[in-house]
């Protein structure tokens, strides 16, 4: 039996029991274990974590645990390595709606199966947001976040700040239905499919050119213009 001695740092104790934080949590284990393994078997899922530290010298999450080491782990830095393109679980339909708004390409589907996810995640090279850390824990993942927070705006804050998306954002550019960018179109030839309100007192326009939504400048838009000036100042 060898014995191995682990530290994480900063918010990677939110993965650990209260009694393992911000202390060395000790490991018994047999056998070739990688630092990723041992880590993981704590609940910590390595797309959330950066620098690994073996006693003192900077290691890969792929490293063979020796007996006595001493092992810290911090979490991995804010910022986006990929084109901040989503797949989300099937909790999170509102923060779909929300990072859509936002401009941001987020493939959602209320029945995707776990192992679908992860075949998602690797060719597509998307960035998986769950809050199911044995999800982010497969092979498969190597980009993505386990949100925190079960409020859909805590979790959009969270999103924004964890991938420093503030820059790249670009409202009201997506179907927040489809996820497919919006293109423009004119009024008279969406005449027959308006209200009569609709048609007297907006005139700009715009389509999604998959599932034919329409979508102008109403009452919603300035709350959703307000949220929008909010997260960009955070």
């Amino acid at each position: 039996m060898s014995t191995a001695y682990f530290s994480f740092h900063g918010r990677l104790n939110d993965f650990l029991s209260q009694d393992q934080r911000e202390g060395w949590v000790v490991i018994e284990f047999r056998g070739r274990q990688s630092i990723k393994h041992l880590a993981e078997s704590l609940g910590v899922p390595h797309p959330e974590i950066g620098r690994v530290q073996v006693n003192g010298q900077d290691e890969g999450l792929g490293s063979i645990t020796q007996d006595g080491n001493q092992i810290e782990i911090y979490p991995i830095e804010n910022g986006c390595p990929i084109e901040p393109r989503f797949l989300l679980d099937c909790h999170l339909g509102r923060l779909t709606g929300h990072l859509r708004m936002l401009g941001f390409d987020c493939l959602y589907e209320n029945d995707f199966e776990d192992s679908n996810m992860a075949d998602i995640v690797q060719r597509d090279e998307r960035i998986l947001l769950t809050r199911d850390r044995r999800l982010l824990m497969r092979k498969a993942v190597r980009h993505g976040y386990c949100l925190r927070s079960l409020d859909p705006l805590e979790q959009l804050a969270e999103v924004i700040q964890r991938f420093k998306l503030t820059a790249k954002i670009r409202p009201f550019h997506r179907c927040l239905r489809c996820n497919q960018p919006l293109e423009p179109v004119d009024k008279e030839l969406i005449l027959d499919r308006l209200e009569p309100l609709t048609k007297q007192y907006f005139d700009q326009f715009h389509i999604c050119p998959a599932c034919g939504q329409i979508y102008w400048r109403g009452s919603h838009y300035e709350q959703m213009q307000n949220l929008v000036e909010k997260i960009k100042k955070a």
